[in-house]
């Protein structure tokens, strides 16, 4: 799957373990929770083998944020991400946002 990302200190968390943007700091073990998940969904053949690994907890999100997916980076964060298909018919995986989950 073709990985994109909505916001740059999303690629630089995957790309160089750490944001330039003072506003977006995660404890190491987050960032590397969270490579760790992009890699899956990078190597993903189809959005839905996603579902076997219960760990992410791949869900589709409902109310305002309809058509989004997530997964659990670990108990407190989540990757927030849109799919579509290309005109080669290849999924693009659009990350969106990595959010507290619970405020």
């Amino acid at each position: 799957m073709n990985i994109e990302f909505d916001k740059e200190y999303l690629r630089e968390l995957y790309e160089e373990g750490k944001s330039s943007d003072k506003k977006h700091r995660y404890p190491p073990e987050v960032i590397k929770a969270y490579a760790k998940c992009i890699y899956r969904i990078e190597e993903a053949p189809a959005i839905e083998s996603l579902f076997q690994y219960h760990s992410l907890n791949y869900e589709v999100l409902k109310g305002k944020k309809k058509g989004i997916s997530s997964i659990r980076v670990n108990e407190k964060y989540r990757i927030e991400f849109k799919t579509s298909k290309s005109d080669k018919d290849v999924t693009i995986c659009t990350i969106l946002e990595l959010t507290n989950h619970y405020k």
